[in-house]
């Protein structure tokens, strides 16, 4: 298993590392200089909104699914066809939830209309996250592994034509950016379906309420757990924007440090994506994880260390690797982050 375990890391990783920070640091970051600092500032606050109530938009769903479907592959069809018609009503709760949060923090016109784009988006990317959890699950990492950068592949391709292909040479409307995520996210949603579909011998959507109960009941733990992350995670932006004067300006200063971690921390997130479908089914199997267990945990550890050592001395100068502005603001906010 572990043998099998270092070759899908292996994949997975070489897959994200080609794709991943040429977008965060080429793409992503070059948004934030044609747009300017204030208003993707503003876009970053708005965008960790919709994280904050993530957790009505799945509730635990997708991470107890990874882990059914690798102890139960046989029963992924029934259980797709359930779970996307409870889905499909869970992203009207969210949605609601969202506007009415946005509104008693004083968001109005232009700034809703940007955040109705987003809520969109954050349904798309759930629901790709929940269908490779059903691919993930059944152990088809190869898949699982192209999904995963597939979304970041067409969102280069669009982001690259709007910001370089273009002969008009104006300010970058962020609104742009906002639709095409909707673009790539909804072309990777239709390939994931599809998959999951072939897969699973045909989904036929039902409703069930006592299904969808029992199927909540079991994931709460998980719901627990990434409300809990995503207020650790998320809420920062959406703080600095709202109580400071000037606060799009901060937040988007801030957005700086924050995109160097989110760039590091994604092999984290790889790294336990990989793990969760491999322990469920062993454990169904009786086989010892903790050689897995070991493995892992000694590269999280040496990996992680050395980043954080490395980015507390010379926040400053990764800081200045990409931008040109704002750097002595960044920087000390980086320092702090990167712990």
């Amino acid at each position: 298993m572990r043998r099998t375990f270092l070759l899908n890391l292996a994949l997975v990783l070489v897959l994200n590392l080609l794709v991943k920070p040429f977008y965060i640091f080429g793409i992503d970051a070059e948004v934030q200089v044609r747009a300017g600092t204030a208003a993707y500032g503003g876009y970053a606050a708005l965008l960790s909104l919709t994280f904050l109530l993530n957790i009505l938009l799945d509730l635990g769903i997708t991470n107890w699914n990874t882990r059914h479907i690798a102890q139960h592959t046989q029963l992924m069809r029934k259980h797709a066809s359930g779970i996307l018609t409870a889905r499909a009503l869970l992203a009207l709760v969210y949605a609601a939830g969202i506007f009415l949060a946005a509104l008693l923090l004083g968001y109005r016109g232009e700034q809703l209309h940007l955040l109705g784009i987003l809520v969109l988006n954050q349904v798309l990317v759930s629901t790709i996250l929940y269908l490779r959890s059903n691919i993930a699950g059944s152990q088809r990492f190869a898949q699982d592994s192209l999904l995963s950068v597939l979304d970041r592949l067409l969102l280069i391709g669009i982001c690259a034509w709007l910001l370089w292909g273009r002969t008009h040479s104006g300010p970058f409307p962020i609104e742009w950016f906002a639709w095409a995520q909707t673009a790539a996210y909804g072309t990777t949603a239709v390939v994931a379906l599809l998959l999951v579909a072939r897969h699973a011998g045909g989904l036929r959507p039902r409703w069930d309420a006592a299904f969808t109960l029992s199927i909540l009941r079991q994931s709460f733990p998980y719901a627990l757990l990434v409300l809990l992350m995503s207020f650790y995670y998320r809420t920062d932006s959406v703080m600095l924007d709202r109580l400071l004067p000037d606060g799009a300006l901060h937040a988007g200063i801030y957005a700086q440090g924050f995109r160097f971690l989110e760039a590091l921390n994604m092999l984290g997130f790889l790294l336990a994506g990989l793990l969760l479908p491999m322990y469920s089914r062993m454990l169904k199997q009786g086989e010892d994880v903790a050689p897995l267990t070991g493995l892992a945990l000694r590269l999280v550890l040496a990996g992680t260390l050395a980043t954080a050592v490395v980015g507390c001395f010379f926040a400053r100068e990764v800081m200045e690797l990409r931008y040109t502005e704002h750097t002595d603001q960044s920087a000390p906010a980086f320092a702090v982050l990167i712990w």
